[in-house]
This record gives C-alpha cells, sequence and structure tokens, in this order.
C-alpha cells in the first residue's frame, strides 16, 4: 500500500467522511472490528462501531458513537474532562490520554492523526493548552488542527474536548 501524505489522507477522509452516511453500524469489540476491518480493506464504505475495551454500557445510550472506523479511518468523537478541580493542563493531559487510549484500542495511535478539533471553554486557555498538547507523539508532522471556542460546552466542569480523525 502507498504510504500518504497527511494531506492525502485529509482528502481521503473527507471522500469517506461523505461515503460513510449510507452505511450500516455494527457494535462490536476494538479488537475484532480491527481485525474485521483490516481483512475488509474498509473500502467498501461501511461504517463500523469500535468499543472501549472495558467500558461500562449506559443504562440510557447516548445517541453517538465513540469510535468509528470507515474506510481505513477512525473518527474519534469529542472527548471531555469533567473533574471538578484542575487547571487547564490537566484538563487538557486528561482529554489526550483518553484518545490516546481510544485509538490504542481500535489499533491506531496519536502519531496515525491527520485532523484534530479542539473546543475551549475559554481561549484564553489557548497557550496552556497548547503547551501540554505539542508534547504529545504526533509523528514526524503534527496533524491538521482547528481550535475554537464555542459558547459552552457539554457536560459540568469541562474546560476542554478534542475530537480526531486517524488512520486505522
Amino acid at each position: 500500500m502507498k504510504k500518504q501524505s497527511r494531506r492525502e489522507m485529509l482528502k481521503s477522509a473527507a471522500k469517506m467522511g461523505a461515503m460513510a452516511a449510507g452505511g450500516a453500524v455494527a457494535s462490536v469489540s476494538a479488537a475484532a472490528q480491527v481485525k474485521k476491518a483490516a481483512s475488509a480493506g474498509h473500502g467498501n464504505g461501511k461504517r463500523d462501531a469500535l468499543g472501549h475495551a472495558g467500558a461500562e454500557k449506559l443504562a440510557t445510550p447516548l445517541p453517538f458513537t465513540a469510535v468509528v472506523a470507515c474506510n481505513g479511518m477512525l473518527y474519534l468523537a469529542g472527548v471531555g474532562y469533567h473533574e471538578p478541580t484542575g487547571t487547564i493542563e490537566d484538563h487538557t493531559k486528561g482529554v489526550l490520554d483518553a484518545l490516546e487510549k481510544n485509538l490504542v484500542d481500535a489499533g491506531s495511535s496519536l502519531a496515525k492523526v491527520v485532523k484534530v478539533t479542539v473546543f475551549l471553554a475559554d481561549i484564553k486557555d489557548y497557550d496552556r493548552m497548547n503547551a501540554v498538547y505539542k508534547t504529545r507523539s504526533w509523528g514526524p508532522v503534527f496533524p491538521a488542527r482547528t481550535t475554537i471556542a464555542p459558547a459552552m460546552l457539554p457536560g459540568a466542569n469541562a474546560k476542554v474536548e478534542i475530537e480526531c480523525i486517524a488512520q486505522a
């Protein structure tokens, strides 16, 4: 398989996202899904929900999937950190730890991330969040990134939420 540049991966991710709209979602364990994805090549536009190892089932599940695999790409829903105390650095570290765990559970890593979106409760925290963000092993080139400060983040005490797209 030809090694793609991050730009080619982003273009591919955009195309695959559009194709994913018609796919079916099936919930199975992350390890089994990654194995299935590798053998199938994910070339058929099918979306597959990836579970978390040891994740608890919610009594009333929320209407989203934490990790979806489609055409060799992983789409990770936003992860927040909802501890009542702590600095933006603590919250950023907690969010990145959770994202990295989700990526590893799905057979990927931070080095395979091609796009990141960061949501900050207070845009004044940008430099302090960035100081923690840049210490991670993102690979030879940082992923494309958008950082915004919405009016409010979901959940109590959230200072930062991060979502990403990565190669499987």
